[in-house]
């Protein structure tokens, strides 16, 4: 039969093997795997993890999967997959690519609990792992290529509950060896079970979007290898009847190659970015500009004095969910450009407690926000590719102090090093594993290429 896009993608989930991965890919993968986990760990800390997961024990049978930061709790393995999807997400704290999405969350649940679900005669490898995860980020890159839409930052649908869902079927059905047609199936039920709404961020309902993206994908491979058929012209652009392309308004769908001896994956061209603070993308811009200008009003005056500020102008993209001048909740928050710069402002740092309700509702921070002013300058596009923040202080004495962020410290033009990726792991780890743990897993992730069986990560 006449090759389709749907079909280039299967024959390429099926065919792809651990010596099309370069260096750099493993290299980049193995930083993505050990900053989710130590992301999910600290992330099985909150109060959104917790609902997730006594909702997830009303229904657990087959418990066999192991749950972030819960020493002797398991769920059955799709559940589990959805638990620590939730925590990775629960502090938006998680990697982010360009087009924009959240990958690893969608993808490594569902791996760390289908390696566990296996028995103990085709437990799969760590090279197996590694490569599965990369075929799940792959797909994800790849369909967000299909659209200019999926360039910005995004208006309907959340990346991570369309392209993240695609990206964990690809990846549990390479891990779980399925057939080149049962891929396209896995990917045509993953369709099916795709898709949530961006009126749900700054909510407790958005960490469940990577719950869901990795139990979801996860469950349509558990399908099609049991024989449950799907569309198998999912991916392609047919006029009239919509597939993937029903979550975009512009869709070129293009083949994905057969891997050759000289296979490049996306994320051999692009890095990625990893967050220093738990808060939406965006704010990283923001907050590093709000740094700059307070460490130059501290020279101007000696020390931080708000009394002398008149107005605070940020100049930001426009995007209206994370324009939020007073926010009123932890979630809320994390997606507040004023929030974040204006808390950036006032301590000289952005962290766990800056979202505690105490934080939020601070006297002295509300006097700030209500000094702050928005633009959105012409050149400043929602991208993250593109875009940056701003901040100014308009003094009373009519002096203007400035600071500009193009490029924030984590961003995939300016990765963070191997010193500051361990430090954030560890911190992160440290809220609930003891220090040999933490050690071992990552040397664990280090040698993952190594590793006899991935379960034991």
């Amino acid at each position: 039969p006449e090759e389709t896009v749907t079909s280039s993608f299967a024959s390429f989930i099926h065919a792809v093997r651990p010596e099309h991965l370069s260096k750099t890919v493993c290299h980049r993968s193995k930083r993505m795997i050990l900053d989710s986990i130590g992301v999910g760990l600290v992330g099985s800390t909150t109060h959104v993890f917790d609902i997730a997961l006594q909702y997830c024990q009303l229904y657990s049978s087959v418990a066999v999967s192991s749950v972030y930061g819960k020493p002797g709790v398991k769920l059955s393995p799709t559940l589990a997959a959805f638990t620590n999807g939730v925590a990775t997400h629960s502090m938006d704290f998680d990697d982010t690519w360009h087009p924009a999405t959240h990958p690893s969350g969608a993808v490594l649940p569902a791996l760390l609990a289908a390696s566990q679900m296996l028995p103990p005669s085709t437990k799969p490898n760590g090279m197996d792992f590694l490569l599965a995860f990369n075929v799940g980020l792959e797909v994800q890159g790849r369909l967000m290529h299909f659209s200019t839409e999926a360039h910005n930052i995004p208006k309907r649908f959340h990346p991570p509950s369309v392209v993240g869902t695609m990206g964990s079927a690809a990846a549990t059905a390479k891990l779980l060896s399925l057939s080149t047609a049962q891929c396209v199936h896995a990917l045509g039920i993953a369709a099916s079970l795709a898709g949530a709404p961006m009126a749900n961020a700054a909510t407790q309902a958005k960490p469940l979007h990577i719950g869901n993206a990795t139990r979801l994908g996860f469950e349509a491979a558990l399908l099609a290898a049991r024989g449950m058929e799907a569309n198998p012209l999912i991916l392609d652009d047919i006029p009239g009847c919509s597939g993937f392309s029903a979550f975009y308004s512009v869709y070129q769908p293009k083949p994905l190659s057969t891997p050759s001896d000289h296979h490049e994956f996306l994320l051999e061209k692009q890095d990625i970015a990893f967050k220093r603070f738990p808060a939406h993308l965006g704010m990283h811009w923001v907050v590093d500009a709000a740094l700059s200008v307070r460490n130059l009003f501290i020279n101007y005056a000696g020390s931080f004095s708000p009394s002398l500020i008149r107005t605070i102008v940020l100049k930001i993209p426009a995007s209206k969910y994370i324009n939020r001048p007073f926010p009123s909740s932890e979630h809320q928050a994390r997606h507040s450009f004023q929030f974040n710069a204006c808390t950036a402002l006032l301590d000289g740092e952005v962290g766990f407690s800056s979202f505690t309700e105490s934080n939020i509702h601070r006297q002295e921070l509300r006097e700030l926000l209500d000094k702050v002013v928005v633009e959105h300058p012409e050149d400043n596009v929602a991208n993250f590719d593109k875009m940056y923040g701003e901040v100014a202080l308009l003094l009373h004495s009519g002096d203007v102090l400035t600071g500009k962020c193009d490029t924030f410290y984590g961003h995939w033009r300016k990765p963070l090093s191997k010193e500051s990726l361990l430090k954030k792991f560890r911190s992160n780890a440290s809220h609930v594993l003891p220090e040999e743990k933490i050690e071992t897993i990552i040397t664990m992730v280090d040698n993952l290429e190594n590793l006899s069986d991935s379960s034991q990560l």
